[in-house]
């Protein structure tokens, strides 16, 4: 029984995940800001690699059908309806709509994600619902890959710290022997057996310290917040639905 981690899509190819379940990780912030939109009652999530995609995709769409979302260095992209902060994601912003989103390096790491069946979106705030479709897989399957987005191509500790909170619970009852980590796998668990609890661990992070100054310091404590939801969203033909 095997469980792989890329702390960032760097280098994946959709052919090295056909077939396998995918779990992908932006806890600060894209994955919470997805999973805080359906949870809110938006349709679907449709992530995008750049602005530019995103006006593409939606040229020729209903305007009052759509929320156009998503962030450059932090900060809300020109000419969109909404940025990358799940405080935003409310029932009147979101509700009955789809939603493109296009942000820094979690939506890259979606479309990296591609090919794997099925893809799961996973944050703090989802945290044991996903951990127990995870676990459920992983148990038939015996077979589990972890994306982190990571942050500007490289490590992120929050999205590791994660990680190694999903592996605990995902190996939870199966004999050391019969379990195989990657190395990166290993350095998640070792690094969330060391940290705090879900506040402390994302609050220790660069991101964190980064969205602190760009004033979005109450994002981090939002996202920090375990089980907030009990949704599992999955990724499927360039869409993301609960």
């Amino acid at each position: 029984m095997k469980i792989d981690v890329y702390h960032t899509p760097l280098g994946l190819n959709a052919g090295d995940l056909s077939g396998r379940a995918v779990v992908v990780i932006d806890v600060l912030r894209a994955t919470s800001t997805i999973v805080t939109a359906l949870a809110a009652g938006a349709k679907a999530i449709v992530p995008a690699a750049s602005s530019e995609e995103v006006v593409r995709l939606t040229s020729n769409l209903e305007k009052n059908a759509i929320v156009l979302a998503g962030e450059r260095r932090l900060q809300r992209i020109e000419g969109f309806n909404l940025g990358n902060s799940p405080r935003e994601m409310t029932k009147e912003a979101v509700g009955g709509k789809t939603l493109f989103l296009a942000t820094t390096n979690g939506t890259p790491a979606l479309l990296a994600a591609q090919g794997g069946d099925p893809v799961l979106v996973a944050a703090a705030l989802n945290f044991s619902a996903v951990a127990e479709r995870a676990r459920n897989l992983f148990n038939e399957r015996g077979d589990l890959v972890i994306i982190c987005a990571g942050r500007e191509k490289q490590f992120a500790l929050e999205d590791a710290y994660t990680a190694g909170r999903l592996i605990k619970a995902v190996k939870k009852g199966i004999p050391p022997k019969k379990l195989t980590l990657n190395d990166a796998a290993q350095v998640s668990l070792d690094l969330a057996a060391q940290q705090g609890g879900w506040q402390d661990a994302l609050g220790a992070s660069d991101a964190a310290r980064q969205l602190g100054e760009a004033g979005f310091g109450d994002d981090v404590k939002f996202c920090a917040n375990p089980d907030r939801v009990a949704i599992v969203p999955v990724y499927a033909d360039r869409r993301i639905a609960a």
